[in-house]
Formats: structure tokens, sequence, C-alpha cells
């Protein structure tokens, strides 16, 4: 055993500090702790503001909504009722949307699926903000860009269950999307990847002297990854036309948002670091999602360099279907949560508005419902996914190679008398 030198003896033994959730199962969750400051009270620098006077935004929290439903402040967007009801409409279509999607998987239609509930006014408010060419580069809970742009919810259940209805042949994951024309790049497994490649993207555009911007997500515990890093270092010493958003849902699956550092400081403070423009937003306040993502684009169409976003909010349910988070957080933790449901403030807001009222709502609540059982019995027609994965083989080996590689096609002619042989038929 090593003694300590005696020129050490009086010092203290080092140690680390393991950061730990505030409440564990059967612990009752209080977060009172939580600043949460009044609606309105975040001023609202010009849009080509220097990147220091947003800093003191970094800490506070931009919110419009009070508790009455009303929009108050200087970051109320003041939209017509129109878009309004429509972003509302949106919202509630995810959640049915996640829903029925949810129920499919755990009836063995699909393997795995991904809801947001609590974060829907993150997505729909930041897709209604910009404009309908710029490029998104999502995670897997950003559903509601594609639903807000107008994506068919069939093509989107198509995906989920890989049959032949889907644009990606089976190639994806179950809720990893792609589609171009809607400006959702493909969802990558590899958490904090779409970061750079989003800054990438921004930086092309501004070397074509295009005029279209790109927003690149990620939640919480991702930017712990180098990639988060690698993404703002471009981004700042290139001023490229970014929105860097985190999302922070307090959760990483099952890891607390103090292991990426959230005890330290809030995700928006990275910018300070990297002297670009930061704001932190109430995630569950669908008109200050917007505002925000309206100012930060503004900002970067106008060559004002990039805008890192911190999304507050709360991950209502597990990570996937594969999570149980009564496993590592109070079962009524969702319910004490202080920012409440954003589709029921919403909604308050438009009551408050007089543009909407229970009946309109129940009536739209049928709708909703109806339209998107519809879509989902349009997609089974095309088969659920245990119901693939022999039927066109050959299909797996295209879209890779301009010229198929000669091992290759072996490997893919084996496969197909491979299949023939199992099924007794044709396969290919």
């Amino acid at each position: 055993m090593t003694k300590t030198p005696p020129d050490r003896a009086n010092r203290p033994a080092l140690a680390l500090h393991v950061p730990e959730p505030q409440y564990r199962p059967g612990d009752t969750p209080d977060f009172s702790s939580i600043d949460v400051p009044a609606a309105g009270a975040a001023p609202r620098p010009d849009v080509m503001a220097e990147a220091e006077e947003t800093f003191p935004l970094c800490t506070h929290l931009v919110r419009v909504l009070d508790d009455d439903g009303r929009a108050v402040g200087p970051w109320d967007p003041r939209l017509d009722p129109d878009t309004l009801r429509k972003m509302y409409r949106d919202m509630k279509t995810v959640r049915v949307f996640d829903d029925r999607m949810y129920r499919a998987q755990r009836q063995g239609k699909t393997s795995f699926y991904m809801k947001c509930t609590g974060e829907e006014a993150i997505a729909v408010a930041a897709a209604t903000a910009m404009d309908p060419e710029d490029m998104h580069f999502p995670t897997y809970r950003q559903q509601g860009l594609l639903v807000a742009r107008g994506y068919p919810l069939v093509t989107m259940m198509c995906q989920i269950y890989s049959n032949a209805g889907d644009p990606l042949h089976g190639r994806q994951l179950p809720i990893m999307y792609s589609d171009k024309a809607h400006g959702f790049f493909s969802i990558s497994g590899n958490l904090g990847t779409q970061y750079p490649q989003a800054v990438g993207w921004a930086m092309a555009s501004a070397i074509k002297g295009d005029s279209r911007i790109a927003m690149g997500w990620i939640g919480d515990g991702a930017t712990a990854e180098g990639d988060f890093h690698s993404a703002l270092t471009f981004a700042a010493v290139y001023q490229a036309p970014v929105i860097l958003a985190v999302v922070n849902n307090q959760w990483a699956i099952s890891s607390f948002s103090g292991l990426a550092g959230a005890e330290q400081a809030t995700f928006a403070s990275r910018a300070v670091g990297y002297g670009i423009a930061g704001l932190r937003v109430d995630g569950n306040d669908a008109l200050a999602v917007y505002a925000a993502v309206r100012w930060a684009s503004e900002r970067a169409r106008t060559n004002g360099g990039p805008t890192l976003i911190e999304f507050f909010t709360y991950r209502a349910e597990g990570h996937s279907t594969s999570d149980d988070p009564t496993g590592y957080r109070p079962k009524g933790e969702p319910e004490a949560w202080p920012l409440g449901d954003p589709i029921a403030r919403l909604k308050a807001h438009l009551l408050a508005l007089g543009e909407w009222d229970d009946v309109r709502d129940a009536a739209q609540n049928k709708e909703i419902d109806a339209t998107v059982r519809a879509a989902q019995k349009q997609a089974e027609q095309q088969g659920i996914l245990p119901g693939q994965g022999f039927d066109n083989i050959g299909s797996m080996f295209e879209d890779v190679y301009a010229d198929t590689p000669w091992h290759i096609a072996e490997q893919r002619d084996q496969a197909l008398d491979e299949a023939r042989e199992f099924l007794g038929r044709d396969a290919s």
C-alpha cells in the first residue's frame, strides 16, 4: 500500500460528483425549484443584434402564453386565428397518430415506436415558423415536422410497417423517415450526427448563394457527443445560416439531463462559449416556440449567423416502446411538470381569443381520430412488419452501387436461390 507523502498528508481526498436525479420511483416529485418566469418577461433583441445581447436569454425562459391563455410580451408573434387553429390541429393529429402507432406496436404489427407526447408544440411550431423549402435534420421525436408540412399519414405508417408502400423499402428502422421534398433529412440512429450534417448543409447553401437555411435537432443527452461541439465550432467560425435546437426533455432514455451537464448550466448557455446567439424557450408554449424559431430563421436568412435554441420541455412517456419509465422516475412526474400540456395551453389561447369552442373541439377530435384510423387501415392493407421479409429480396442489393461488384452480385444470387428454395416459388 502506497503511503501519502508527508507534504500531502493534510490535503483532502479527491472526489467526483456523480449526478443523480432528484426523484426516483416511489418519491413525490416537486418541481417548485424550477424557476418559471412570468410569460412576457423576457426581452426580445433585434434580429440582427450582437450575439452577446442574447446571452441573458440563455438562462432566462422565453414565454408568451400566460396562465389565462393570453399571449403577452414582446415575443408574441401575433399569429392569425387560421394559423393558430392549424397548429392546434397538427399537434392533436400528432398525438392521435402516436397513440395509434403505439398500439400497433403493442399488437405486434411493428417492432418499435417512439412517441413525442408533451413535445408536440416544438416540431409543429418550428415547421410553421420556417419556410417549407428549409431543410430539417431531425432526431426521432420530430414527427410533427412532417405532419405540419402535409406529409401523408399513410406513407408515414407504411414506413413504420416497412411494407410495400414504404418509400424507403424497409431500409430504415420504424419512425426513421426521410423525404427531401418535405425538407426532412434521413433520421440517423447514430445520435448527434445530424448536427454537423445540418451545419454542412447550411454552409453548402451559402456557398451556392441559395436562400434556404437548415435546422438541426438534438436531445439533451446527445449534447455530450463530440458531434455537438464539432457542429457548433463550424457554425460559429463560418457563421453558418443554421438553427441548432436542443430539445431538453429532461431524460435521455433512463439517464437524466444532469449527466449531460444540466446541473452546471443550461444547454442554451453552450452558445456563450462559442460566441453565437442563444435562446432558452418554454417548449410547451407553441407561440414561444414559433416566435423563437422565426427570430432565429430571420437572423440566419439575413446572414446574422447561427442560433442555439434550448427547448425546455418534458418527455411525458417512455423513451420508446422498449422502455418502462416507471423503473427510473416517479409515476406522477409528468403530471407535476410545471409547464403543462402544450395542446391544452394552445386550446386555452384559442378559447381566450374567442376563436374556438368546446363544440368544435369535440367535433375535431372525432374527425382527427377517424382520419388517423382510416390512414392506418389503408396502410395495413399494404402489409404489416411481421409479414415482410421474403418478397423482393433482391431489392436489398439495389441503390447501393452504381455498378454492382461481382462479389455482391454473387451474394444477391445466393440469397435469391435460398429464398426460392425456402418458399418454393420465385422470390425475385
